[in-house]
C-alpha cells in the first residue's frame, strides 16, 4: 500500500478517487483523459474507463502505457491485472481496422483475427461488403461506409477511417485581421490548435472529428477557422434560430463572406447558399410519423465540402441516420461536453468522428479566456401544504412538487439583493414556477413560445444594461450570447442532465472586466429526489475541476453580512 496514493483501481474498470488526498487534483486531471466520472458521493469520486473512453484517448494521441502509468502513479494499491489488461486490449483494437481508398475502390483492412471472424459471420456487417480481396482485405460499398463503422463499433471494434473526403463545391473564404465591426481579430492559440487538429492538411486523419471547448471559449470561431482552411461550401446545423443568427453575424463580421453567400434555413427563411445555416428542429420536421422528413433533402441541395454540427451532443437520431449516408463529406462536431443522456456517444464517435481536441475548462479559466465561476447549491426545505402533497404524490409528481417548491423564491430574492450590481439569469424547467417568479419580481419571462423578435429585444436590452435580470426557460440552455451575465440561478432542471448543467453554467462564462468572476447557484429541495438529480447534474462540472459549496437554507434565512461574503467567494 502507498500512503501517497489517491486512487483505488478495481477489477471491474472502476476507479475510486479520494478527493481529500493531496494528489487528487492531479490524478483527476490525468484520469479524465481516458475515464468518465460516474458518481461522487462526498469526497469519494467514482470513475469508469470504457472501450469508448479509451478509444477517444487513443484518437487524441494517448497510448495504453500512458493510461496504465497514470493508474500506477496514483494508485494506493497494486493495479489489478484485469484493469491493465482491458486497457491494453481496447487500445490495441484502435487502428486495427482501417478504411482506405485504393485502386479506385474503398477497402477495409482488418489486422485482427476476432474481427475477421465477425466480418464473416455478422450479417449486418456483411451487407456492407462487396467481396473479400485477400485474407484481411474486403471491398466496401461506399454508400455503407457510415453504417459499417457504426455496426463494427457496436461489436467492439472501432474503425480508423482513412478513406478521405471529396472536396465539395469551391468557395473562397478568408479570415479578416480586422472585423467588419472595426475590431482587431486573430485566433487564440487554442482555437488555432483545435482548427489545425481537425484540418490536418496532408494528413489522412484530418477531416472528421469533434472539438470540445467550454461555452464562451469561441467554438463558433473555431468552426469558421475550419471553413476558411477548407474553402468549400458548408452546411452548418445548430440548435435554434438564435444560434443561426449568431453564426451568420460571426461569419459576416470575421470573414470575407458576403450576405449573398450566407443563407438562413430556419423559420420562414429557406435560403440555400454556399454557406447555409439550419436548425436541427427544421431538419427533423415532418407532418406525421408516416411521412418523410421534409427538409432532409438539404443535405443534398449543394455539393457540401464540410458539414458543421454545432452542439453535437444534441444531434437527433434522424440526422445521425442521414450522416451515415454522407461519410465522404468532411464532418466537424462542436460541443462543450460529449455527454449524451441517451447513451449515443458511440454514434458520435463512428459517424461524426473521434474527439480531436478537448480543452480543460480550468485551464482556460487560468488563462483568463473564461470567467472564474463559484458554484453553490442551496438546499431548501419543503413546508406546509406542499410537503403534505409531496409525500402523497406519485414519483413523477414528487419531482415536480420538489422542483416548484415556493420557498425557492426567497433564495432568489436574497440572491437578487446580494448581486444587485450584477446582471443575472434565473433559469428553470417549469413554466408555472417561472411565471410566479416573474410576477413576484416584476421581471421579463422568456420561453419557447416567446416570439423570436421579442426575445431579441429583451436580450438586447439586457446587453445594454437596461434590464438587470431575465427569467428564462430552456431557451437559454444553448446559444445565447449575453457576455455581461455574471450570475445564474437555476431553480429547476431536466432531471439529472449533466449536459444541461454545463450549458447553463456556460451562459455566464464569457470573460468579465476587472476580477473576471461569475456565480452559479442551484436551488434544490432538501430530502427529495431533486437532491439526487442535482448530484448527477454536477458530475461533468466536477470532472472539470469545479466544486459546489453546499448551503442549507432555513425558512427565516437571509443572505447578508459575513455569510454573503462567504457565499460569494
Amino acid at each position: 500500500m502507498r500512503k501517497d496514493g489517491s486512487l483505488i483501481i478495481q477489477s471491474d474498470n472502476t476507479v475510486l478517487l479520494d478527493g481529500r488526498h493531496l494528489t487528487s487534483k492531479e490524478a483527476a486531471e490525468r484520469l479524465a483523459r481516458f475515464a468518465d466520472l460516474v458518481k461522487r458521493p462526498g469526497d469519494l469520486h467514482t470513475y469508469r474507463f470504457t472501450p469508448l473512453s479509451v478509444w477517444n484517448a487513443c484518437a487524441a494521441g494517448g497510448t495504453a502505457q500512458q493510461m496504465i502509468d497514470t493508474l500506477q502513479a496514483f494508485s494506493k494499491y497494486e493495479v489489478p491485472m484485469t484493469a491493465a489488461s482491458n486497457i491494453r486490449e481496447w487500445a490495441d483494437r484502435y487502428g486495427k481496422l482501417c478504411l482506405r481508398h485504393q485502386h479506385g475502390s474503398m477497402t477495409l483492412t482488418v489486422d485482427c483475427e476476432a474481427a475477421r471472424s465477425l466480418l464473416m459471420d455478422k450479417k449486418a456487417v456483411g451487407d456492407a461488403l462487396l467481396r473479400q480481396l485477400s485474407d484481411n482485405v474486403w471491398e466496401v460499398k461506399p454508400s455503407e461506409r457510415g453504417r459499417l463503422k457504426q455496426e463494427l463499433l457496436r461489436q467492439g471494434y472501432p474503425v480508423l477511417d482513412l478513406a478521405g473526403y471529396h472536396a465539395g463545391e469551391s468557395l473562397k473564404v478568408a479570415l479578416l485581421q480586422e472585423t467588419k465591426s472595426g475590431r482587431s481579430f486573430r485566433l487564440r492559440d487554442y482555437q488555432e490548435q483545435a482548427a489545425d487538429l481537425f484540418y490536418s492538411e496532408g494528413n489522412v486523419h484530418g477531416g472528421s472529428g469533434v472539438l470540445v471547448l467550454p461555452c464562451g471559449a469561441g467554438k463558433t470561431v473555431v468552426g469558421i477557422a475550419a471553413l476558411s482552411r477548407l474553402n468549400c461550401a458548408t452546411l452548418i446545423l445548430t440548435s435554434n434560430v438564435t444560434s443561426v443568427k449568431q453564426w451568420k453575424n460571426e461569419l459576416l463580421d470575421k470573414t470575407t463572406l458576403t450576405p449573398a453567400e450566407v443563407g438562413e434555413y430556419a423559420g420562414p427563411l429557406k435560403q440555400v447558399r454556399p454557406v447555409t445555416i439550419a436548425t436541427y428542429q427544421i431538419m427533423t420536421h415532418r407532418s406525421s410519423k408516416q411521412h418523410e422528413y421534409t427538409h432532409m433533402k438539404l443535405f443534398r441541395e449543394r455539393d457540401w465540402g464540410l458539414i458543421i454540427y454545432d452542439e453535437v451532443h444534441l444531434l437527433p437520431a434522424p440526422v445521425f441516420r442521414m450522416t451515415a449516408e454522407i461519410q465522404a463529406t468532411r464532418r466537424l462536431g462542436l460541443t462543450a461536453t460529449l455527454v449524451r443522456e441517451d447513451g449515443c456517444e458511440g454514434d458520435v464517435f463512428s459517424l461524426i468522428g473521434p474527439k480531436r481536441f478537448d480543452m480543460p475548462w480550468k485551464q482556460l479559466e487560468q488563462q483568463g479566456w473564461i470567467a472564474s465561476v463559484s458554484c453553490t447549491e442551496f438546499r431548501v426545505p419543503l413546508t406546509g401544504t406542499y410537503a403534505e402533497c409531496y409525500y402523497q404524490a406519485a414519483p413523477k409528481g414528487k419531482l415536480r412538487l420538489a422542483s416548484e417548491n415556493p420557498n425557492k423564491a426567497d433564495v432568489v430574492q436574497s440572491l437578487l439583493d446580494l448581486h444587485e450590481d450584477k446582471q443575472m439569469l434565473i433559469i428553470g424547467q417549469y413554466l408555472t414556477q417561472l411565471r410566479q417568479l416573474a410576477d413576484r419580481f416584476k421581471l421579463p419571462l422568456l420561453t419557447g413560445s416567446t416570439p423570436h423578435h421579442e426575445r431579441e429585444m429583451w436580450f438586447n436590452r439586457f446587453k445594454a444594461g437596461d434590464v438587470r435580470a431575465l427569467i428564462v426557460s430552456k431557451v437559454a440552455n444553448f446559444a445565447i450570447d449575453l457576455p455581461d451575465a455574471a450570475v445564474a440561478v437555476q431553480v429547476s432542471g431536466s432531471f439529472g442532465s449533466r449536459q444541461e448543467e454545463a450549458q447553463r453554467i456556460g451562459r455566464i462564462l464569457r470573460p468579465k472586466p476587472n476580477a473576471n468572476e461569475a456565480w452559479f447557484y442551484s436551488v434544490v429541495t432538501t430530502g427529495t429526489k431533486e437532491t439526487e438529480f442535482a448530484l448527477k447534474r454536477q458530475l461533468f462540472m466536477t470532472e472539470q475541476g469545479y466544486q459546489y459549496q453546499l448551503v442549507n437554507w432555513s425558512e427565516s434565512m437571509e443572505i447578508n453580512g459575513e455569510q454573503a461574503q462567504e457565499v460569494a467567494k
